[in-house]
């Protein structure tokens, strides 16, 4: 959990210098293992109605910028949801 609250940190600080095993970690941490992991993509699916998904992209061990950001505000949404619940 440690690991996982230090990435989070930093990609919050800075969204342009995440890994992109990283956010793979990220995202199996808040959404479960990738429904599609082909090649450089990862397709996460979220835990909420619509079937809406994240798709991450591996660009030269980086993960691209917009996809970070779309990461983060998932988990936000999530975390809103979950606030709401209880």
């Amino acid at each position: 959990m440690k690991d996982i609250e230090i990435i989070w940190k930093r990609m919050n600080r800075n969204p342009g210098n995440v890994r992109f095993r990283e956010i793979c970690k990220i995202c199996e941490y808040y959404f479960g293992p990738p429904r599609i992991k082909k090649g450089s993509h990862r397709v996460y699916k979220m835990p909420w109605p619509g079937d809406p998904r994240v798709n991450i992209q591996n660009f030269k061990g980086m993960a691209k910028i917009y996809q970070v950001k779309q990461v983060l505000k998932a988990i936000e949404k999530m975390e809103n949801r979950n606030d709401s619940e209880e």
